[in-house]
């Protein structure tokens, strides 16, 4: 066990970097660390100095404060590059164990951007599937997707609960094989932070994908990440872009 020494580098240093160890060696994502009143009376220390060492960790986001609980070491960010490809597939890629709850699955009409994408006509239905995405147990996304009836007839009698794309190909032979994709920020509304078990107004990543297969539009679905579970690494390449707003494709389902 590290100890803190009198010395040029100060206390609140010092206990910041054994806490670093603790949480990044020591301790599971998600674990709590000693209380305040702990750290004092174990490393000599006063209250003042352990709550300067923890809130600099709470704001490089090692640490992170439950009102009323205390003070836990912050679960990883699941590192996602842009592919095509089901969310369960990337997260057993990653080691962890996907797992999904349906929220709603019915048909009803879309609205104009969802229906135009679909390729359907006005007023005509398609299937709204409504899911929330875990990781080792964790909420990690919300999904609101649109679903052609067209290529994909009778999708609410199936079990949504698994890979989608999985069920696509083996259940209708459709292989998806390009898509756009848009992403952008916002903050949870009520509704989505009760979903994710975040705070109203917490940051997340939202992903808006239109997916087709041989050219068919099967796929409108936006999906609200996390924001602080889940982030995205990108190759830039310096190349000439292609034409069009939104030329860049990919993602992760």
């Amino acid at each position: 066990m590290h100890e803190i020494v009198d010395g040029p580098k100060p206390k609140h240093a010092q206990l910041r970097e054994i806490l670093r160890r603790l949480a990044e060696q020591d301790l599971v994502p998600g674990s709590p660390i000693p209380s305040e009143r702990d750290l004092a009376e174990r490393y000599g220390v006063s209250r003042i100095t352990v709550r300067a060492a923890v809130g600099q960790l709470v704001a490089e986001g090692l640490l992170t404060r439950a009102k009323g609980r205390g003070t836990f070491t912050a679960r990883r960010r699941v590192e996602a590059q842009l592919y095509l490809e089901s969310f369960t597939a990337n997260m057993h890629g990653r080691g962890l164990t996907p797992s999904t709850q349906v929220i709603s699955c019915a048909e009803a009409v879309p609205g104009p951007a969802a229906s135009t994408a679909l390729g359907l006509e006005p007023n005509e239905y398609a299937y709204h599937l409504v899911r929330l995405r875990m990781a080792d147990g964790a909420p990690l996304a919300v999904e609101k997707g649109w679903y052609s009836p067209h290529v994909l007839p009778g999708l609410d009698r199936h079990d949504l609960t698994c890979s989608l794309y999985e069920l696509v190909a083996t259940r209708y032979g459709v292989q998806l094989d390009h898509a756009r994709q848009t992403v952008w920020a916002e903050t949870a509304d009520a509704h989505s932070a009760g979903l994710l078990g975040v705070r109203k107004g917490s940051p997340l990543l939202v992903f808006r994908r239109v997916a087709s297969a041989q050219g068919r539009p099967c796929e409108d679905v936006t999906s609200w990440y996390r924001g602080d579970l889940y982030q995205v690494t990108m190759q830039l390449d310096r190349t000439v872009p292609g034409p069009g707003p939104n030329s860049a494709k990919g993602g992760t389902r």
